[in-house]
């Protein structure tokens, strides 16, 4: 409270880079869980990343512990962006009292994610393709073989324009969307529930931690299907008019990979999708929050 939204601007978009640094690791062996086995039904491919523990092994074994960090500059400029845009709109949403009516905090919560992850999209693009690539031996899905961050903007832009920059939006925005809803809907009543029980101290860090572990199991179950087809969407390869070769769009993308891979496809890296969401829910609010105090 009592912070302008230009300030949670900058504030969200800190706070959002400082989570995305510890946990970043996560959103690897993720993306490799959620591509591989692509359009393949189950038990008729190889499976070089099995569980998140293993997947982790596989990955530091392929491109050593610095590749558990791939995607990382990508990741915090999406971070930045996304977080900052989020925070922004949702400071907005209080000054203007809509969050104080039934459901306005559900809503505003999706509202601000989804033009938080519109004005992301194209670095969480570049992120997903240069968290894809690695070794042939253990390669999961299209590897677009960019050098670096900057030279992956300069690839797409040269092939595609602008419009191939936000390819894939279209699974980021409701992606983001339900996420941000769910986890401002049930972070605050999972963090009573946990001190209700007494199984932590009212207003602990240990309590915050357990609430956002606790909220992270409805936002894992709700946000992992746009979690896979955004995924999938992002790192699919395209022809030089820049449509997809393997997806027309959202709903294709949701349809193909339940009639392959079954439904249990569109929850695949759900391990890591939760491990990751209880710690950045609970570092992004702490950053966000003793930022402010700052």
């Amino acid at each position: 409270g009592g912070v302008p939204p230009a300030i949670d601007l900058v504030l969200g978009a800190a706070a959002g880079c400082l989570a995305c640094v510890l946990t970043n690791p996560l959103e690897v062996v993720k993306t490799r869980l959620q591509l591989q086995g692509e359009l393949q039904p189950p038990g008729t491919y190889p499976r070089p990343y099995r569980g998140v523990l293993r997947a982790v092994g596989a990955v530091c074994r392929a491109d050593g512990v610095r590749g558990l960090q791939k995607g990382l500059a990508a990741g915090l400029l999406y971070q930045g962006l996304m977080n900052g845009v989020r925070f922004y709109c949702y400071s907005h949403a209080e000054d203007a009292g809509w969050t104080g009516y039934p459901g306005g905090t559900v809503a505003a919560g999706a509202v601000a994610g989804a033009v938080g992850a519109f004005v992301g999209s194209p670095a969480y693009l570049v992120k997903t393709h240069l968290q894809a690539q690695t070794l042939g031996a253990v390669a999961v899905g299209h590897q677009h073989n960019h050098e670096n961050i900057s030279g992956a903007f300069k690839s797409i832009y040269q092939q595609h324009g602008v419009v191939g920059l936000w390819r894939g939006v279209t699974g980021a925005v409701p992606r983001v969307a339900v996420g941000s809803a769910a986890q401002l809907a049930t972070f605050a009543s999972a963090k009573d529930w946990v001190c209700e029980r007494q199984w932590f101290g009212e207003g602990s860090w240990a309590a915050v931690l357990a609430g956002g572990m606790v909220s992270g199991v409805a936002v894992a179950v709700t946000m992992t299907p746009f979690d896979v087809v955004s995924t999938r969407l992002y790192n699919q390869p395209v022809d030089a008019d820049g449509t997809g070769k393997l997806y027309r769009g959202f709903l294709d993308c949701i349809l193909q990979i339940s009639s392959k891979e079954g439904l249990l496809g569109l929850y695949k890296g759900i391990g890591a999708v939760y491990l990751r969401l209880g710690p950045h829910t609970v570092l992004s609010l702490f950053f966000w929050d003793e930022l402010r105090k700052m």
